[in-house]
């Protein structure tokens, strides 16, 4: 207890300017505690400046105190120095192998603290002082400690380098400027620095949505995976259903169906699981050159900026995965149709014998899935009829022209109760579900239009930042404005550019997760493209902002 106790008195008596056992020790008004010498000589370097002020704290004196002996910490200090030991900073304050050093200690050097670009110094705690107290180097750029200050020094005339020279992209000092370099095109440190922060800037954004495209991708070839396995699964088990029929003259060619189905499951598992570790690879990538990249856009000296900036890996050549789709559930489908023809055939196949002809599982086309429509006449080949289902339309909503127009008014509708109707937002939605492949169009008038689409057990009751489309997992929509549209999904929105139309064209494939809204006018123009995996049939879904703003399922056909 003792030993501890001693280790303790050596910090806590050591003095905060010189970092050494205090040496008659005294107490300022504020309670902070110095060698006598060393507050002295620092209240008399601040002597012009007044008024004085403690070390530690800041805290201001007027008139300068009266520096009184502090007799029991001046005790307390005898006694441990009868221990015969010496109190000093803690061995992390010390600079190691690793360590920037301070220039201006003597002896055992300390870390330094900062780094100074103009007197190209490093400094500890202490000796950076002045940079904080004295006018003229209050205006020197300080910076993290940095072991590579001299490369800021021109080897060939000394000076400090604070010019860089495009034309032969290099750095150089204002004597290379009128020497080797005169006549090139060169700017400051600083310009050059900033133009290239603007491509650092562009870089790390294309990175940043790569990870994020490729981080998508991997998702869907993670459903796909699954989607593959739960295709298989139920075409093994309707096979095992047909061959039970067929007892024991057929036991052998169900096993080996059940043989070629499991055997392209794997190749085709195998070749989409290849494909995600080849884009998880690429994520890995593209994360480490980000932070590369965030790294260097960090560096606070510019030369170190600039000599770094080259040795930047380029990017690689991003993988193509344009074709990516989610596939409907029917990669095993034909085995199993194969097989009941077999099963409605089989009193003449017994008669004779078994055709040479062997049952061929359909390859798995993993990364294609149904076209999409191009022009606005094959969209409108998949248009439905759909109507507004007054029991789920907020009070504030009047429906009109058949139930297919919503306008937003002034005074509360007499709706009668019911559990689906939207009790805070004021929404509605469609009376008829939505599978398959259909296409709808809204018009719109007014300030704003949420067009969406949702699962039918979206929430009723709570709030707009709960229940709002766009505002939980559960629905999908694009905020139409006059001058702008928006896609909200999970409370996240996202930008989306396009031309402005009062028109707005909804495609959606179910069985595919494709959902796509379109500007209509003279052409019809892709806003916004959602692929994920919808679990039960959607429904349409009108939101109007203000007052008088209304919003209409068109008749397409």
């Amino acid at each position: 207890m003792a030993q501890k106790g001693v280790h303790l008195d050596q910090e806590t008596f050591s003095c905060s300017i010189c970092l050494y056992l205090l040496k008659d020790p005294v107490t300022i008004p504020c309670g902070h505690s110095y060698c006598r010498n060393c507050i002295k000589t620092h209240w008399d370097e601040e002597e012009e400046k007044k008024p004085h002020s403690c070390p530690q704290c800041r805290q201001t004196f007027r008139p300068r105190p009266v520096l009184v002996k502090n007799t029991m910490l001046a005790d307390l200090v005898e006694q441990l120095k009868k221990t015969g030991l010496q109190a000093a900073p803690a061995d992390h304050c010390y600079a190691g192998p690793e360590d920037v050093s301070c220039d201006v200690c003597t002896g055992r050097k300390l870390k330094a603290f900062k780094s100074c670009l103009v007197c190209l110094v490093s400094y500890c705690e202490k000796h950076l002082q002045p940079h904080y107290d004295v006018a003229q180097l209050k205006k020197h750029k300080l910076v993290d400690p940095s072991n590579k200050l001299q490369e800021n020094i021109c080897s060939r005339h000394n000076e400090v380098m604070k010019m860089f020279c495009r034309t032969d992209q290099q750095c150089i000092c204002h004597l290379c400027l009128m020497d080797e370099h005169k006549g090139h095109e060169t700017v400051s440190v600083e310009a050059e620095r900033t133009e290239r922060q603007r491509e650092l800037e562009v870089s790390q954004l294309n990175i940043q949505q790569r990870i994020q495209d490729r981080e998508k991708d991997v998702k869907l070839l993670q459903q796909e995976v699954e989607n593959i396995n739960l295709s298989a699964d139920k075409a093994v088990e309707d096979n095992e259903k047909i061959f039970t029929e067929l007892i024991r003259l057929m036991e052998k060619r169900s096993s080996d169906v059940k043989q070629q189905v499991r055997s392209q499951q794997r190749t085709e598992v195998s070749r989409v699981k290849e494909l995600q570790e080849k884009l998880e690879q690429e994520i890995t990538e593209l994360k480490r050159n980000d932070t590369e990249l965030k790294k260097l856009s960090h560096t606070e000296d510019h030369n170190q900026f600039l000599h770094n900036y080259p040795s930047l890996s380029p990017l690689s050549e991003s993988t193509d995965s344009s074709s990516i789709r989610i596939s409907p559930l029917s990669y095993f489908e034909d085995v199993t149709e194969a097989v009941s023809e077999v099963r409605d055939k089989l009193q003449d196949v017994l008669r004779d014998k078994w055709t040479n002809g062997s049952l061929m599982v359909t390859e798995v086309d993993v990364l294609r899935s149904q076209p999409e429509p191009k022009t606005r006449a094959e969209f409108l080949k998949y248009s439905r009829e759909i109507t507004l289902d007054p029991n789920t339309a907020h009070t504030l909503l009047l429906l009109s022209d058949e139930n297919r127009k919503v306008t937003f008014m002034r005074k509360h509708q007499s709706y009668s109760s019911h559990p689906d109707r939207f009790i805070e937002c004021s929404q509605v939605l469609s009376r008829e579900n939505l599978t398959g492949r259909c296409y709808w169009e809204v018009q719109w008038r007014g300030k704003g239009v949420d067009v969406a689409v949702a699962y039918k057990n979206i929430s009723r009751t709570e709030n707009w930042s709960e229940c709002g489309f766009g505002q939980n997992d559960k629905s999908w929509a694009l905020r139409c404005y006059k001058t702008s549209y928006n896609f909200r999904y999970i409370k996240v929105e996202t930008p989306v550019s396009g031309p402005q139309s009062s028109r707005v064209g909804v495609y959606l494939d179910h069985r595919a997760g494709i959902l796509s809204f379109y500007s209509v006018s003279e052409t019809m123009t892709l806003l916004h493209r959602v692929q994920t995996a919808f679990t039960q049939p959607l429904y349409a879904g009108l939101c109007p902002f203000n007052f008088g703003d209304s919003a209409e399922l068109c008749k397409v056909k």
